[in-house]
């Protein structure tokens, strides 16, 4: 990695970020007079999803880390797309991350405030009310290779834009009538510096003001004042507003009255294959119902995510492994998935489940005997203890864990060969029997009673072990199989193709019939457990005592993998 972008702490245990290495410089040579304060500034216009956890995490952690102070800030100023519901979503989901803000605040809370310093930049010549179309200003922008040309109103008499900016605020004017501009090069190499708008009539109710404002700051216009209002010492954003940083820069100088800036530092953005992280169309997968919801665990939302059984350490510890760098780049992932593999596998307890029952019968067995069978929770954690499980003479096991004509390398039951009942006996198949249309309805076997697990063996092996479910002792459940929401890694930039068409059809897939261990009747919502041999797996909120629902997390192998 480039030394910019990394570093190393003096007991060389741990490597710094390249913001950290800029925030330990600054600290060092007693800039802010010593004082970390950043802000995670998300706008309620939607929910948050996992590239806003990479954000999230270098702000707060870097206040965390340094003893610093980071607020929560809203950009609330489009009333068009916010609500108090993605407000709420938001601190749920930054709570749920394991994070704390120091205060809660709002670009609106600065609106007198950055009314004032519009006014101040008209009075000072420094903006102008220009009445163009939105089309008519854009075209006179220019291009990055030839300049822009100037407004017919850049040079419009001071007093008359002050009294349009306040009539701009009335209700009398219609939304696109006006606009304020910032008069600063229509020649310069950054487009963002050719006049840009600051100010436009928005007649949309405000979330938090009401009705009190009809005109309204731009982002670009709002975010470095508020960072200034509030005394931010770092602001942290991803790499597309680098070039946005000198239009920031320069809304600062004018308004500084002192020493203090803050500054803008950018990082690369979270990218992930298979998986679409624009709001807008995140937004429109749910107005069109092609998912269940912001929450739906198919959706690359934080929400989402912890429905679907993710976890904060497993996304915090994703976020830490892929770092931060001042190189866009795409993650696989399968990155993702390992980390909430490694996570889960450290702290889940081992239970059967069944997805596609098919009976096992032992024809040997007693018919009315109940034994139970001791299994350890988790081997990766002794403290984690034990269980007992029933064992009887009717079992369920996967409909794939017998085959009739099995290959030489078939290692599970097939008529003739031995497999292990995991945690019970080695059992022999005897046979199996069918329907009129020939579909296996039953699978038997015998077992040997002297191989009971923990007993001595004298050596006895054998290749293959099942996992099972005593019929008797066994919850039917339902068991949602959630993949890969698109079925191309970069769905973002696929060219002539609307991205709903690129929807994998298989990415839900609803089981019905399931069984589960009946130590799982009274699992709750978000509980988490590792079916055996199949994956990862959590209780899902629309479980009821009647239906308990779970979906799969991750599956123990990745299937994608070998697909390809």
């Amino acid at each position: 990695m480039n030394n910019v972008e990394q570093s190393t702490t003096s007991d060389n245990k741990k490597s710094l970020n390249f913001i950290e290495v800029i925030v330990e410089k600054d600290l060092k040579e007693g800039k802010n007079d010593g004082r970390i304060q950043t802000r995670f500034p998300p706008e309620p216009n939607g929910y948050l999803h996992i590239g806003h956890a990479k954000a999230i995490c270098i702000d707060f952690g870097i206040a965390e880390k340094y003893n610093g102070v980071c607020n929560l800030r809203f950009d609330d100023t489009n009333p068009v797309k916010e609500d108090v519901e993605y407000v709420d979503s938001i601190m749920d989901d930054i709570h749920w991350l394991g994070f704390e803000w120091d205060e809660v605040l709002y670009a609106s809370d600065y609106f007198p405030q950055l009314w004032d310093f519009a006014v101040q930049l008209i009075k000072e010549d420094k903006a102008y009310i220009d009445e163009q179309s939105a089309e008519d200003i854009a075209k006179q922008k220019g291009t990055p290779t030839n300049p822009g040309t100037n407004s017919p109103y850049r040079d419009r008499p001071i007093e008359e834009s002050l009294q349009l900016f306040e009539k701009m605020n009335s209700g009398d004017l219609p939304e696109g009538a006006m606009v304020l501009r910032a008069k600063i090069d229509m020649a310069a190499s950054n487009m963002h510096l050719r006049d840009p708008i600051i100010y436009r009539i928005i007649h949309t109710p405000h979330h938090r003001t009401g009705t009190n404002w009809k005109a309204y700051p731009m982002y670009d216009f709002a975010h470095g004042q508020s960072d200034y209002f509030e005394g931010v010492t770092h602001s942290i954003c991803t790499l597309e507003f680098e070039v946005h940083r000198p239009l920031y820069d320069w809304f600062i100088d004018q308004l500084a009255d002192s020493d203090y800036r803050p500054h803008q530092y950018e990082f690369n953005r979270l990218n992930l294959t298979y998986t679409m992280m624009s709001k807008r169309k995140l937004l429109q997968l749910v107005q069109e119902k092609l998912v269940s919801g912001w929450n739906d665990p198919r959706m690359p939302t934080l929400s989402g995510l912890r429905r679907r059984g993710y976890t904060p350490e497993s996304i915090r510890n994703f976020v830490d492994s892929i770092g931060y760098t001042k190189y866009d780049g795409m993650n696989d992932l399968a990155l993702l998935e390992h980390s909430i593999k490694e996570d889960l596998n450290a702290k889940t307890h081992r239970v059967s489940g069944v997805l596609d029952p098919i009976k096992l019968i032992i024809t040997n067995y007693p018919e009315d005997k109940t034994e139970m069978m001791e299994t350890i929770n988790n081997p990766e954690d002794e403290s984690m203890g034990s269980r007992e499980i029933a064992f009887t003479k009717e079992l369920y096991i996967e409909r794939d864990d017998f085959m009739e004509d099995a290959p030489k390398k078939y290692f599970r039951l097939t008529p003739g060969r031995e497999v292990r009942l995991k945690s019970a006996y080695i059992v022999m198949c005897t046979g199996c029997k069918k329907d009129d249309n020939g579909n296996v309805t039953e699978v038997y076997a015998e077992y040997d009673p002297e191989t009971r697990s923990g007993m001595p063996q004298s050596g006895r092996r054998v290749k293959g072990t099942i996992h099972w479910i005593s019929v008797p002792h066994s919850v039917n459940t339902e068991v949602r199989l959630y993949d890969r929401l698109f079925t191309v890694e970069d769905p973002a930039n696929v060219k002539d193709q609307d991205f709903k068409e690129l929807i994998n059809p298989d990415s839900l897939k609803i089981l019905k019939n399931c069984k589960v261990e009946e130590c799982l009747k009274d699992a709750k919502a978000g509980d988490s457990f590792q079916f055996q041999r199949i994956g990862y797996f959590n209780v899902d909120i629309d479980s009821t005592p009647g239906n308990m629902v779970f979906n799969r997390t991750v599956p123990l192998r990745d299937s994608w993998a070998r697909k390809k």
